[in-house]
């Protein structure tokens, strides 16, 4: 199993009494989960995988219905709140051209318009605003806004994103 993963959704709740749960979609394409049968629930706090079926996803408001095999009593599905669904990464998505996963993003080097190193792209974090490239050099840890302001150009080729930062960003 690929260890890198793509969330796809986030189990809220249970729903009715036979196990199914209420998912909050992470996705842009919520109706991607009445096409996938094979899963994986993670549990990020301890960081257990295990593969899981869906049996019957359905769409009900902004939420996803989904029942999995095994999973068949409101006990059953309280016990998975919190977990995500998620895919290994070579199951995830195809985005249009322009359009890149956060994750693809890890390890890039960032580097300002004059060619200044800023170092790699250790994580991604959310913000309510906009999310926040996490950049190490192994000195220090920087935030970049991820805006287009910000970011002029991203080459996932090679590795690598160019930024144009507001004076006084990188000395925070």
């Amino acid at each position: 199993m690929s260890s890198r993963l793509v969330v796809i959704g986030e189990i809220a709740r249970p729903h009715g009494l036979r196990g199914e749960m209420r998912v909050t979609p992470l996705t842009d394409r919520p109706e991607r989960f009445e096409g996938v049968t094979e899963c994986v629930l993670w549990d990020q706090a301890r960081d257990t995988r295990e593969r899981c079926r869906i049996t019957a996803a359905r769409r009900q408001g902004a939420a996803i219905l989904v029942s999995v095999a095994g999973c068949d009593t409101i006990e059953a599905a309280s016990a998975l709140v919190g977990r995500l669904f998620a895919l290994p990464e070579d199951e995830a998505l195809p985005l249009p051209p322009g359009r890149f996963y956060p994750w693809q993003l890890e390890g890039c080097r960032v580097s300002t318009e004059d060619g200044r190193d800023v170092g790699r792209v250790a994580r991604i974090e959310q913000s309510p605003a906009q999310d926040l490239w996490v950049v190490a050099d192994g000195e220090r840890e920087r935030l970049i806004p991820a805006v287009a302001e910000i970011v002029v150009e991203v080459d996932l080729a090679a590795g690598r994103v160019v930024i144009r930062p507001p004076d006084g960003l990188l000395d925070l």
